[in-house]
């Protein structure tokens, strides 16, 4: 990258003569005789994996689902009701990803 010696802008190559530069700021061109090679890389292939997993970090326990009777699943709790009473148990089955409540 080539800088300015006016006012440090960046030295960008001129749009009548490609081999040349000027100052993209202030217009300055300086009078070096200095090669100028632009270069690109393109991507032409582009790989892309799309993958459909959830990584669950939730505690797994012992719980049998009710839609396919699976007997774990992750849980977590909650406080939905007011603060004298319990908590709400929420739990997913880990075959069929059900979700279903259990209050005490």
């Amino acid at each position: 990258m080539l800088f300015c010696l006016k006012c440090k802008g960046l030295l960008v190559p001129n749009k009548e003569d490609p081999k040349k530069v000027m100052c993209a700021s202030c217009g300055y061109k300086p009078r070096q005789k200095k090669t100028l090679s632009v270069k690109e890389r393109i991507a032409t292939e582009v790989k892309l994996e799309v993958v459909d997993k959830t990584i669950e970090t939730l505690p797994l326990t012992e719980a049998g689902c009710p839609r396919c009777n699976h007997g774990k699943a992750f849980y977590w709790t909650a406080q939905t009701r007011s603060s004298d009473e319990a908590e709400t148990r929420f739990f997913r089955c880990q075959k069929c990803r059900h979700q279903w409540r259990q209050y005490d």
